[in-house]
């Protein structure tokens, strides 16, 4: 894998870039926002490693401005010392796609990264629609109601589990195993990134498609079949 190491403490990125260099990725860094949003915009990444509080741009307005104005969906796992749920929501509302707390084991930075590496899209002729909500697969674009939606790779990975699956029940586990594959993160992670799925898909227009179902899972269902 071919990864970005945004971090500007420099014996933490040397610590990161030393570990992965051994096990065979390849490695570019950057120490503050401003560089690192440039080599993320100019170069491709199987994955990005960002930190949250950086000088000159902060992570959250970096991986803003990745997902926006450059449009580029790569993945991104941010490294911090915040562990709230309010900031992991943060983190992904921006963009993100995984979030590793400070400490955290060097050998779990790499399950995670190979993880997030391994999703690439795959081509497919199909679109799926649930309602008046439509994910293109071959274009990886979702609309609703004909209103562009955007969304972070792991919440696109999400709604196409949930799409294909509909009206079914998706269990908890199954979609882990989708998103993350045999190494999850915390408990937290799923129902923040269904958080926020929900709020993209389902907030702005009002009549609400993705379902949680208590301490089973959820599900993505059309008003009329519900």
């Amino acid at each position: 894998m071919r990864i970005l190491v945004i971090e500007d403490n420099e014996d933490l990125a040397a610590n990161i870039i030393d570990f992965l260099s051994a096990r065979h990725h390849v490695m570019d860094s950057a120490s503050d926002g401003v560089t690192g949003l440039h080599l993320a915009v100019v170069n491709d990444y199987d994955a990005i490693v960002l930190d949250l509080m950086l000088p000159g741009i902060d992570g959250f307005d970096l991986c803003t401005r990745l997902r926006g104005e450059a449009d580029r969906q790569t993945p991104v796992l941010m490294l911090t010392a915040r562990d709230t749920l309010d900031d992991k929501l943060a983190g992904f509302a921006s963009g993100a796609d995984d979030y590793l707390i400070k400490p955290f084991s060097l050998l779990e930075l790499d399950a995670r990264l190979t993880a997030l590496g391994s999703r690439g899209p795959r081509q497919s002729q199909h679109v799926l629609r649930v309602a008046d909500l439509v994910l293109n697969l071959d274009t990886w674009q979702t609309t609703r109601n004909d209103q562009r939606v955007t969304l972070t790779p792991t919440a696109l990975r999400l709604l196409e589990v949930l799409m294909r699956a509909s009206p079914r029940l998706v269990r908890r586990g199954e979609l882990e195993t989708a998103i993350w594959g045999d190494h999850p993160p915390d408990s937290e992670a799923l129902r923040t990134h269904i958080h926020a799925l929900r709020a993209a898909i389902d907030k702005p227009f009002g009549t609400p498609l993705l379902h949680t179902v208590p301490t089973m899972g959820y599900r993505l269902i059309a008003p009329d079949a519900a």
